[in-house]
């Protein structure tokens, strides 16, 4: 057998750059880095070696890095991902957030965080986390539950089996997440006697599981039974790549489609049977279909309590729930009749067992009310000098969106007001991350989208709280050149959770920065500080600057920051049903007595509809 004597850091970098997609691409993009004691010395050295093939990239935080690379992936439908390393301590605990996202996300991404050394000799050493009862545990133990895939690495030839089971779970639908190598240093400079083979490309197929005879069925029989199916079209319908298959399954069978926060886009906006966002966040139209359907049918969702209004959304006497999912965890969720399958296959089996099954389908009106209802909103104001709505911000996008715009987001007021108001033309147009509805993810997401995508426009939404907590990847972007739009709508706080407090009766209290305890008032020039990184930033007065602003930003090199004032207050006054939200059983305020009563009432109905 002939072997390579490499340092464990090495091998794995090798191995790393031959793994393939069937297209021929690395299925790791890159490297993420930043370097620190834990991984300078072994991963730093290593990477150099290769940086002509596989290319490492520094970023300014680790938790953006790993949500570019996080983004990168959702954008790439999972067929590409990327790795990121960090030091021990600090540097790896600031990326278990990244991980809970992609864990949550069912999103690929390769995390390598420096760990202790495995000799223990100089033991406790710098930013070691010491357990007093176990002396096997580390800081990166704070991976385990986020990722899907767990290994610490304490002898070099445990890369051997190691790397093939890390990228089995990454290419896996049903397993696909984040994976977690934890490496201790001092391996990480060790030599071994590796196989010459271990390094042989590898193309990785993402496999198309079908769906079981008896699972489809039942849900064959369920359908056939149904006067008023429904599609709740979720993320998996684009990791599938089935948003054609989707359309003609609908078409052929007459069946409208709602769409979940990660399904949006997978009809056109303007597709007759599109009947647009469900849930907490959903149109009218959307969720009157979800009330009355007898069938719901759910393909590639996770029933997540948005997507369900906390299980009181679907309320037809009788209704039957069916999951075609490729995770066998997801596809039982709710009670649900399971068809574990991959959304493409099980699409197409389905189409065949349903030959001349065509409901009659639903009211127009309910569509064209709709967009009658909400049109209004995001149409440009009346008076110039009114504070601008969020709404108002979102139609000035609307207008100044291209075929190639992907519009992105992830957490706050944005992300229900675009569910509920963005028409997206075409599949991958928007890009939202609510699984996890993590600030901080946008401006690294935005980054990470636009590698994946070089010829798109990207448009970036985050409001003044998200973009304070993870702004410095503004800077990576303008050194690397990577030009995407930021829209920062400043409206002085956390507009979206002020709101809910309110609306569960409690006071405005430490929400918006007007309402918060400080010595000074708050004055942030968020066009000033973008533009000390780096980027190209302006602030615009109105609604109709921000679209004279928009309408330059091809002139731009590297990123570009919008940055408009907007009321705290407004959102859209339509649409939306319950969100369960726990509410106080005793408080002095009447606010909050009559939200319980309110609450109570809906966990009654609730019960009563299960």
């Amino acid at each position: 057998m002939t072997t390579i004597r490499l340092t464990a850091a090495q091998a794995l970098v090798r191995y790393l750059a031959a793994q393939k997609t069937p297209e021929g691409d690395t299925f790791l993009a890159g490297c993420w880095a930043i370097f620190g004691h834990g991984n300078v010395a072994g991963l730093g050295e290593a990477l150099y070696q290769v940086r002509d093939h596989f290319p490492t990239w520094r970023g300014h935080n680790e938790q953006t890095m790993a949500h570019c690379a996080i983004a990168y992936a959702k954008q790439n439908r999972r067929r590409r991902a990327m790795a990121v390393t960090s030091s021990i301590g600090p540097g790896a605990t600031n990326m278990v957030t990244a991980a809970a996202l992609a864990h949550v996300n069912r999103l690929p991404v390769l995390l390598l965080p420096g760990d202790v050394f495995a000799s223990r000799g100089p033991d406790p050493v710098l930013q070691q986390i010491e357990d007093f009862t176990d002396g096997t545990v580390s800081a990166n133990d704070c991976f385990r539950p986020v990722s899907r895939y767990f290994d610490r690495i304490t002898r070099p030839e445990h890369l051997l089996s190691a790397l093939p089971r890390a990228f089995r779970v990454m290419t896996d639908p049903a397993d696909c997440g984040p994976v977690t190598l934890s490496f201790c240093q001092d391996v990480q400079a060790e030599a071994h006697d590796y196989p010459a083979s271990f390094f042989a490309p590898r193309v990785w197929e993402i496999r198309r599981i079908r769906p079981d005879h008896h699972e489809l069925h039942r849900a064959v029989e369920a359908i056939r039974n149904a006067r008023h199916p429904l599609i709740v079209a979720g993320g998996g319908v684009h990791y599938s790549d089935a948003t054609e298959d989707l359309r003609r399954f609908a078409e052929t069978h007459n069946i409208p489609v709602v769409e979940t926060q990660a399904g949006k886009s997978a009809l056109p906006w303007d597709h007759p049977l599109n009947y647009g966002p469900v849930g907490v966040t959903g149109s009218a139209a959307a969720n009157t279909l979800a009330e009355q359907a007898d069938v719901v049918l759910g393909i590639g969702t996770r029933f997540q309590d948005f997507t369900t209004g906390s299980r009181g959304l679907f309320k037809a006497p009788g209704r039957a729930l069916i999951s075609l999912n490729v995770q066998a965890h997801d596809a039982e969720k709710h009670g649900a009749l399971p068809v574990q399958a991959d959304a493409r296959a099980g699409l197409t089996e389905l189409a065949l067992e349903l030959s001349g099954y065509a409901p009659e389908a639903p009211p127009v009106a309910l569509r064209t009310d709709w967009f009658e209802a909400v049109d209004p909103l995001t149409a440009a104001p009346v008076d110039s000098n009114a504070l601008p709505t969020d709404m108002q911000v979102i139609g000035a996008v609307q207008r100044a969106a291209r075929d190639n715009t992907v519009v992105m987001c992830a957490a706050g007021t944005m992300p229900g007001e675009l569910h509920k108001l963005w028409k997206a033309g075409r599949p991958g147009s928007y890009h939202m991350e609510y699984g996890f509805s993590c600030m901080g993810y946008e401006i690294a997401g935005a980054m990470g989208i636009k590698m994946a995508q070089p010829d798109s426009d990207v448009i970036c939404f985050t409001g003044d709280g998200t973009y304070m907590m993870a702004n410095s990847e503004l800077a990576t972007a303008a050194m690397m050149g990577i030009a995407f739009t930021v829209v920062v709508t400043d409206n002085r706080g956390f507009g979206c959770i002020n709101r809910l407090q309110m609306g569960t009766g409690g006071a405005e209290f430490n929400n918006l920065l007007d309402h918060a305890v400080h010595a000074q008032p708050s004055a942030i020039d968020f066009a000033a500080h973008a533009a000390s990184m780096g980027a190209t930033a302006v602030k615009v007065g109105s609604i109709a600057g921000m679209e004279d602003a928009l309408s330059r930003r091809d002139a731009v090199d590297g990123p570009y920051v919008i940055v408009i004032d907007t009321d705290p207050y407004p959102s859209t006054p339509v649409g939306g049903t319950w969100w369960e939200v726990a509410v106080p059983e005793v408080s002095p305020r009447a606010e909050v007595q009559d939200a319980r009563t309110s609450y109570e009432a809906a966990l009654r109905a609730r019960t009563e509809n299960a």
